[in-house]
């Protein structure tokens, strides 16, 4: 009686985490692999009605749970793949279960003892359990439960290749019509709703633990950009700094301002001047390299801290981001208007603090605002060098174009 009320109970089970699952990614914003979290469970509940409630005299019994129980583990063994950016073959897995279904028809064909086909299913499973777990393990994370996914992952690998081996060791053969009132069926019953149980509370674990790590990581960013803002940025820097006295590298702060800013809000309004911001941000963020930290630390003002680069070097990465962004076209702005920006330079010492390192960058980029805008400069910028052409001012170009007409 206590393996068919486990039974009955198991599927039931199964659904209460498949909408736990699905409500995580409905009310969290969450990504896909969670929705696979949910279709693994529905397809367990699927598989442990069918082991209950199909004829145990049916030869199409294992076929069906077999096939219900591996479209489970694909989507458990795929979802935390996905989770973590790693990549799944599925040809592997296919064949294992192609070779798995074929031995599984000969046995069903060849005899009523149900001992071969629960070694082969469980082999199976077995297998495909373990190249998940060696999937995940070519994965750089290395989180808590990254690493509990493995584990879990391992275990599950272990108890379907050993199982079905101590319990059979145990009882001997099991007769087709003896099925439902064998030890294996009890040990089965009670091993899986432990399996899904501590497999669902590890997963919905790791699920919570993605949503926090979100929620904290779109505090820490600014709405507009979507770069840092100030005080991640800031509390980013000190750590890369701790980093990079360690490691005995060079580092270069990057500070950076929008020439005329408040002429583009004044002349086009402030959502003109929000998508100039946004625009800068995107090209900042998508010409620094992804060792490097970018911030919006004040209104038209920016911050790169260019990881194990000296100051020439980061010299370059300012005025390549200069002469991308003055040929940038803002689609809010007069089309023949292209804004700049002005940039300061340096590289940090090894003992100063991020403020003073701050406020010598700063001090340079107010250098090349007093120099004529758009334009780089740096600590050892020689003082003979060729400045590019002034920056106009939004307002001086309408001046003009008004004289012209």
């Amino acid at each position: 009686m206590a393996p068919q009320i486990i039974g009955l109970t198991t599927p039931l089970m199964a659904m209460v985490f498949v909408f736990t699952f699905l409500l995580l990614w409905w009310r969290g914003g969450m990504g896909r692999y969670v929705l696979a979290f949910a279709a693994s469970y529905f397809f367990f509940a699927l598989g442990f009605s069918a082991t209950h409630l199909m004829a145990e005299e049916s030869p199409f019994t294992f076929h069906v749970t077999q096939a219900f129980y591996t479209l489970g583990t694909v989507c458990v063994l795929w979802g935390a793949a996905e989770r973590i950016h790693q990549r799944l073959f599925f040809g592997p897995i296919m064949l294992t279960y192609a070779v798995a279904a074929a031995v599984l028809a000969v046995a069903v064909v060849v005899s009523d003892d149900i001992a071969p086909r629960l070694y082969i299913v469980n082999t199976g499973y077995g297998v495909m359990f373990a190249g998940g777990a060696l999937t995940l393990m070519h994965s750089r994370r290395r989180e808590l439960f990254d690493v509990l996914v493995i584990w879990l992952f391992v275990a599950s690998s272990i108890n379907f290749f050993v199982r079905p081996v101590l319990t059979l060791l145990v009882e001997g053969s099991i007769a087709t019509g003896d099925y439902r009132e064998s030890i294996y069926y009890s040990v089965l019953n009670v091993a899986l709703a432990i399996m899904s149980l501590v497999t669902a509370i590890t997963l919905i674990g790791a699920c919570v633990s993605d949503l926090v790590s979100s929620m904290r990581e779109t505090s820490a960013r600014d709405l507009l950009t979507g770069l840092r803002n100030r005080r991640a940025f800031e509390n980013d820097l000190a750590t890369m700094l701790d980093k990079a006295k360690v490691a005995d590298v060079p580092v270069s702060l990057v500070v950076a301002d929008i020439d005329h800013f408040k002429q583009v809000n004044d002349l086009w309004g402030h959502l003109a001047g929000d998508q100039a911001i946004a625009g800068f941000g995107k090209l900042i963020d998508g010409t620094v390299r992804s060792c490097d930290i970018t911030g919006r630390i004040g209104g038209e003002e920016f911050c790169i801290l260019v990881w194990n680069c000296d100051e020439t070097e980061a010299t370059r990465l300012a005025d390549r981001i200069r002469v991308a962004f003055a040929q940038t076209k803002h689609e809010s702005i007069s089309s023949n208007i292209h804004l700049t920006a002005s940039f300061g330079v340096t590289q940090w010492t090894g003992k100063e603090s991020y403020r003073r390192l701050f406020g010598r960058a700063d001090a340079l980029l107010y250098r090349a605002k007093d120099g004529g805008r758009n334009r780089v400069e740096a600590t050892n910028m020689p003082a003979d060098h060729e400045p590019p052409a002034p920056a106009i001012a939004p307002v001086e170009l309408q001046e003009r174009r008004a004289k012209a007409g």
